[in-house]
This record gives C-alpha cells, sequence and structure tokens, in this order.
C-alpha cells in the first residue's frame, strides 16, 4: 500500500540527519508483519545476493524494466564509472554522525547498484547514484497499529539537474504501475515463506 509522504517525515528517523537536501519520492507499507526486533531479517532479506523471492530484481516485471534501464543507461552513458559514489557525490557516510558511522553498517544489495549507509534496530539506508540521480532507499521497522510491526519502504531522490528531474519524471509511471507492485508482492511472499508470524 503506498502512503502519503509524512508517513516518512514524521517518525524521527535518523536519514532526515544526513539527506536533508533530498526529497522523498514514495513511502510504501511492505506486507511484513513481525515482532519489534524484525527489521534485520527484512535488510537480510533485501540483501540477499540471489534472485530469490523478495529482492529487487526476483520478479519478471522490475526485472524486465531494469534490464531496459541498465540497456538505457549504458547507451547514454548515465551510469560510467565517473558517475557513481564517491565520483560524481560523495557517500552520505561522510555526513554520518560518529555514533551511526561507528555502528553497523549493514549488507550492500548484490542484485542492485545499492552500497549500505548504516543500519540501526529500526532503520536502514542505503544509497545509489548516476548520471541522473543520487537515491537513497531507506527501510524501516514501524508499529502497525494493531499491536505488531511491519516494514516501511521509502525512496528519497536528489536529482542531477534538468537531466535528473526529466528522467525521474519519465519513470514515474513504470515505477507506479511495474515496479512497486511486483515488487512489493515478492516481498511478501518471501517474507510469508520465511515463516513471519502472522500480524
Amino acid at each position: 500500500m503506498r502512503l502519503p509522504k509524512t508517513a516518512h517525515t514524521s517518525r524521527p528517523w535518523r536519514i532526515h540527519e544526513i539527506a536533508g537536501d533530498f526529497t522523498v519520492e514514495d513511502v510504501w507499507a511492505l506486507p511484513t508483519p513481525g515482532g519489534p526486533d524484525d527489521l534485520a531479517r527484512l535488510v537480510r532479506q533485501f540483501a540477499n545476493d540471489d534472485r530469490a523471492a523478495g529482492t529487487p530484481l526476483s520478479s519478471p516485471v522490475p526485472r524486465m524494466l531494469f534490464a531496459v534501464r541498465w540497456k538505457l543507461g549504458k547507451l547514454f552513458g548515465w551510469d560510467s564509472p565517473d558517475s557513481g559514489i564517491d565520483s560524481r557525490v560523495r557517500t552520505l557516510r561522510d555526513r554520518l554522525p560518529a555514533d551511526l558511522r561507528d555502528g553497523p553498517r549493514g549488507p550492500d544489495l548484490r542484485t542492485a547498484p545499492f552500497t549500505s549507509v548504516y543500519q540501526t534496530h529500526d532503520e536502514w539506508a542505503a544509497e545509489t547514484a548516476n548520471r541522473t540521480v543520487h537515491g537513497v532507499l531507506h527501510i524501516s521497522w514501524v508499529p502497525d497499529g494493531a499491536g505488531g510491526h511491519r516494514g516501511q519502504m521509502a525512496v528519497l531522490t536528489k536529482p542531477n539537474g534538468a537531466l535528473g528531474s526529466l528522467y525521474l519524471a519519465g519513470i514515474k509511471p513504470f515505477r507506479y504501475l511495474g515496479v512497486y507492485p511486483a515488487l512489493i508482492r515478492a516481498i511478501g511472499a518471501e517474507w510469508r515463506a520465511g515463516g513471519a508470524p502472522a500480524a
């Protein structure tokens, strides 16, 4: 279920301290019912190094759209080595306060070009950058309003000039109609298959 941006911005996440110049693009409730300490399990699921259900490229529609995106990126040079983290943009790890910098970093994604920034008990952030955008995937663990907890996913972006703004506007329909629905279904299916407790 898509959520209002305030579902992310109203919570005291640490990401606000380091990504205040990013825009919240999307916020989604994840079908991952569990207890108060289950974020680490969800992060492991996201960072899985194969294409099992629930990883970013696990479903056919996102996999196809990402494949098209990588081909376009290669054609137009969007993903060249000099366009990424610590090349075109500095890593958000450079902005971390000492407690986050010295704490757990969390895993990188192996099926998508996201590098972990930090992980706490209830949030995890990973970043990516290319010629079009500097983006953050923020996964958090929130009360579900019924005595349990669930995951929440927010996507934050900082477009690279006019090209980045046009790129984000151009891919928006594909995100809403193809990528997010399929990804969220896959996340829920893998969570249930892993034996998560009912809400």
